[in-house]
């Protein structure tokens, strides 16, 4: 069946497997790194791994758009559910299986207040096993934690990590966090939107391929891969 990862800048991704199109943090509106906008994005599903206005970002406007369904943590969940939004909220190591395969909300080392301060709840990160058994491991804002060894024993085909540093892991540490993962291809996200998180994504793939088994895909916003 396969899937196609689009990488839109900052950490806002579209995935889209066995004809469902997935948008992850949807982050368009006041994003410099953004090739798209929020009413051209496809979207039967929305992932949103934290509270942070640049990761909830335009989820309202573009489910009420398009109907989505939001999937986040209880609490954002209730608190996307307030605004008319269709939710379901789950916790840190639960996973459901929805049309598009089985989603696990994993560990994440971060904050997640709301952008008019609510409380937020614990940050995430995704682990989806799509219909076809592809495992793609989204670690969207964290810094880097041991139990990623947990997840790469999932068998990662594809992982999506930040590099930024300052609010997330910055490159040694994703390279440690590859080490862990052990995943077939890498694709290196939340970087260069602000001069604070700016990198050099061509040095980190280098470097990851001289000491990893893994393939790094550097990313333009709006190209895609496909496994």
């Amino acid at each position: 069946m396969g899937l196609t990862f689009t990488w839109y800048g900052h950490a806002t991704i579209g995935l889209e497997t066995g004809g469902y199109h997935l948008l992850v943090d949807p982050f368009f509106s006041g994003n410099p790194a953004a090739t798209a906008k929020p009413n051209e994005v496809r979207a039967d599903f929305i992932l949103v791994s934290h509270g942070h206005g640049d990761h909830v970002g335009d989820t309202e406007m573009i489910a009420k758009r398009t109907g989505a369904l939001v999937i986040s943590n209880f609490e954002i969940s209730s608190w996307l559910g307030r605004k008319g939004l269709k939710t379901h909220g789950q916790h840190l190591g639960g996973g459901y299986r929805y049309p598009f395969g089985y989603l696990k909300l994993t560990f994440a080392i971060h904050g997640s207040a709301l952008p008019d301060g609510s409380y937020g709840g614990n940050p995430a990160g995704f682990l989806l096993t799509t219909n076809a058994g592809e495992k793609v491991y989204l670690a969207q804002d964290t810094g880097l934690f041991g139990d990623m060894k947990l997840i790469g024993d999932e068998g990662i085909d594809l992982a999506a990590l930040p590099i930024g540093d300052n609010f997330t892991m910055g490159p040694d540490d994703a390279l440690r966090a590859v080490e862990l993962l052990r995943p077939k291809h890498v694709i290196p996200i939340h970087y260069n939107t602000f001069e604070l998180i700016q990198q050099d994504a061509h040095a980190w793939a280098k470097r990851v391929e001289e000491a990893t088994s893994a393939k790094v895909h550097v990313l333009k916003p709006g190209e895609s891969f496909s496994l």
